[in-house]
């Protein structure tokens, strides 16, 4: 499905990410692991998606013995206060994580739309939320201290538009850029959140990491070459 094709996994130390880049190398692909965390230097690229050299430097060395055919972008910068309710998130805060987070895939856009611009087109795949286009159902966090941060709603409806608007503005250069949304991912949360969460769902409920994989090879494969701009949500009905 994927055979040969050369993918840069960014934040692919992270629980979603090892799991794509499991699946990705299990489907044929050459897989890059980019990230902030590493931990292999022999098969593993630093990158910070904050800073515009290095991401530079991600696509030269990468781009120098072979060819870039897509990036998974999944990394999830925040400082050290992002979580938390809305009435203690002070403005600094929010702006920060709001730079961060959608900064950062801004970056990486705009720079890898640039690179695939002079070499032939490559796909982008960016990390969204269903919390990119619906309103959080707050009700199923109950009394305890689990939310969902309002910095985390805002940056992912601002990609999902950011998205449409690479998509556009490279016309004719034949670049995809699509972003998924998964529905909650299953970490460990707590059970009576669990039990919530899954009176909204239709089938399984809460996801495991690997049931996003699907979604991902196949937007990375010929088989979905004219789909672009859109908004893949994986959330077994949650939203519904």
């Amino acid at each position: 499905m994927l055979n040969g094709k050369n993918i840069i996994v960014i934040g692919g130390n992270g629980l979603i990410g090892k799991s794509i880049v499991k699946s990705l190398s299990k489907n044929k692909a050459n897989v890059i692991i980019a990230d902030y965390s590493i931990y292999d230097n022999s098969n593993q690229i630093f990158v910070d998606i904050n800073s515009e050299s290095s991401v530079d430097e991600l696509i030269q060395q990468t781009s120098r013995n072979t060819s870039i055919d897509g990036v998974v972008n999944c990394a999830y910068p925040r400082n050290s206060t992002y979580g938390k309710k809305v009435e203690v998130v002070s403005l600094s805060s929010f702006n920060e994580n709001v730079n961060l987070h959608l900064g950062g895939y801004f970056n990486v856009m705009k720079k890898f739309c640039l690179h695939f611009k002079e070499n032939d087109g490559g796909k982008i795949i960016n990390f969204s939320s269903i919390y990119g286009s619906t309103a959080p159902k707050f009700e199923i966090y109950g009394d305890s201290e689990m939310t969902m941060p309002v910095e985390y709603s805002a940056i992912k409806a601002a990609l999902n538009h950011l998205t449409k608007y690479f998509v556009k503005y490279f016309k004719n250069n034949q670049i995809q850029i699509n972003t998924v949304s998964p529905g909650g991912i299953f970490n460990n949360q707590p059970q009576h959140f669990l039990d919530k969460y899954n009176q909204d769902c239709i089938n399984k409920g809460m996801l495991d990491k690997e049931d996003i994989n699907g979604a991902i090879n196949f937007l990375l494969s010929d088989a979905a070459n004219y789909i672009n701009g859109q908004d893949l949500i994986i959330d077994d009905g949650f939203t519904l």
